[in-house]
């Protein structure tokens, strides 16, 4: 029997663009600053994540090359069982913008990880400017609304982010719809940029006495999404701005998220930029150490020729 205190655990859900890592970050920052320490679990899709100079000075495993809920759930219980002897506080768990969170539920409720790890709530984000358009039949697959249905479907607390970005009436409709998937107890918080009140974020809201069913007995309808992949081009030499906006727009049918590390044309700064929802935008940051500048595509069933026009455009100016 462990006679060590239990670690916390909170798992960040939503889909792509929805603002995981903004909130991810503000967690972080509010344990450091209370003397906790986190340890950190991100997931990617592609090979490498360009966003890993955020959390410079952190205790992070990257997950790269699949999701955790399932292509690579085994690299996910690895990294578990290597924090179980690891000094942390605080246990951070960032999905995918793919992932199914009832998958990552179901490793963390696992007796192996139960005896040692306490999950404090699931946490779910939605983008309150795209939610619609993702709820479309003529925008989006049945795979995209499935995925997102769970993701909702799983949360304990619901952040409903961007609400900047939409007027009332079209984040009213975005409620009604939301409230439709979610059980009366769950709550929704608006917000923008993922500044929700870390009291309400850090409360206990999930409890083990609500499964009713055994580890080895309990599935998920789980919806694969393979088709939703990662692209990521090297790009060595620098880009006008002007024109990765224009490429991205062009590809905006396919491309849901798109995010990376750019050295601009006419500019010897770094700029790491994010593009989601139609909007690019750019943060300046240091020369990244050891990262060479890249631009990561993730969509639905990217077309190789669509990807390659969209190198050419951007490289040969």
């Amino acid at each position: 029997m462990n006679s060590n205190p239990k670690v916390p655990v909170y798992v960040i859900s939503g889909f792509l663009g929805s603002g995981k890592t903004t909130v991810l970050l503000h967690m972080i920052s509010h344990f450091r600053n209370t003397g906790k320490k986190p340890g950190i679990i991100l997931n990617e899709l592609g090979d490498e994540n360009v966003e890993n100079h955020l959390f410079e000075g952190q205790q992070v495993v990257e997950l790269l090359n699949g999701c955790i809920c399932c292509t690579i759930q085994d690299d996910l219980k690895t990294t578990l069982k290597g924090y179980i002897n690891e000094e942390v506080d605080v246990l951070l768990i960032e999905g995918t913008g793919v992932a199914n969170p009832l998958e990552i539920k179901d490793v963390l409720l696992d007796p192996l990880y139960l005896e040692h790890f306490e999950l404090q709530s699931m946490i779910s984000l939605v983008d309150a400017s795209h939610y619609l358009e993702y709820q479309s039949f003529f925008n989006s697959s049945k795979e995209i609304r499935a995925l997102l249905k769970e993701q909702v479907t799983s949360a304990n607390i619901l952040v409903l982010n961007k609400i900047d970005l939409v007027s009332e009436k079209e984040l009213n409709k975005v409620e009604a719809k939301l409230a439709d998937e979610l059980d009366d107890h769950v709550p929704i918080y608006r917000t923008s940029f993922g500044e929700v009140p870390l009291e309400l974020m850090l409360e206990k809201r999930f409890h083990v006495r609500e499964v009713s069913h055994s580890h080895s007995t309990h599935e998920h309808h789980h919806h694969h999404h393979h088709h939703i992949e990662a692209t990521k081009l090297r790009v060595e030499s620098p880009v006008k701005k002007d024109v990765l906006e224009k490429q991205l727009k062009k590809l905006s049918k396919h491309v849901i998220r798109a995010k990376g590390i750019i050295q601009l044309a006419d500019d010897s700064r770094y700029f790491e930029f994010q593009y989601a929802a139609g909007q690019l935008r750019l943060n300046m940051i240091e020369k990244p150490d050891g990262l060479s500048p890249a631009v990561v595509l993730i969509g639905d069933k990217l077309e190789q020729d669509k990807v390659e026009r969209f190198y050419k455009e951007l490289t040969e100016q």
